[in-house]
């Protein structure tokens, strides 16, 4: 009886001191250390990789940002503030039914199939409202009103997919430079500024294919828009 009783508080006794070396171990050296690399080695990517303008953190550079004018009374969709480079639609978006009090920036996708809402394989202004087929054309309707202006008519066979397409996310931070030069004559317009040297902007923030081979050229547009303003100020 005394040896089982010794025999359970022994290993009762040896449970408790692994428990306690494995919290420690696991709970408190381990992600310090992990927290103290990635603080000295890549301490913007661990910090959100945020972007900061006039001394302030105005977002990050993973999570793409609408640049919409305030609703008017009895509006429910904002404009885009044309003044500003437009990100790519966010249609797949969710919504905030939990708590309505906060407008937060949830991550979805369209969930729509590329022949949704095609009439024989085709997308038609026929095609029903609410299909993905009737948002590209919208969208695409919308970037050609938009972005010609008295001196620059865009055309609809050069407007790329991103244009008219959300991301899987919908918070793609970045546009194809394609997206981005249809959209120069434009906020060189609304901005006073000559389209050459809004072009030059947007060449100077274009990124390449990451290592040379991965993925595609791609514009952040917050840091484009931050750039955008400041060429405005100097202006």
């Amino acid at each position: 009886m005394n040896n089982s009783v010794t025999n359970t508080a022994r290993l009762l006794w040896a449970g408790l001191r692994a428990l306690l070396v494995l919290t420690l171990v696991t709970g408190v050296v381990y992600p310090l250390v992990i927290t103290g690399i990635a603080q000295g080695l890549f301490n913007n990517k661990a910090n959100g990789s945020e972007i900061k303008s006039e001394g302030k953190v105005v977002g990050s550079s993973l999570i793409g940002q609408a640049y919409n004018l305030p609703l008017k009374k009895g509006q429910t969709t904002p404009e885009p503030d044309l003044k500003w480079f437009q990100g790519r639609p966010q249609n797949g978006l969710g919504t905030n039914s939990v708590n309505t009090q906060y407008k937060l920036i949830l991550s979805g996708a369209t969930n729509r199939s590329g022949d949704n809402g095609a009439i024989d394989g085709k997308c038609t202004a026929k095609s029903e409202a609410g299909t993905l087929c009737n948002w590209v054309l919208a969208a695409r309707a919308a970037v050609i009103k938009d972005n010609s202006t008295a001196d620059y008519k865009v055309k609809a066979s050069a407007i790329p997919a991103d244009a008219v397409t959300s991301s899987g996310s919908g918070l793609d931070p970045d546009i194809s430079p394609q997206y981005a030069e249809i959209q120069v004559h434009r906020v060189a317009d609304k901005n006073g500024l000559p389209a050459a040297q809004v072009e030059k902007l947007v060449k100077d923030h274009t990124e390449g294919r990451t290592l040379g081979f991965m993925g595609e050229p791609r514009v952040n547009v917050l840091e484009l828009n931050i750039a955008l303003k400041a060429l405005v100020a100097k202006s």
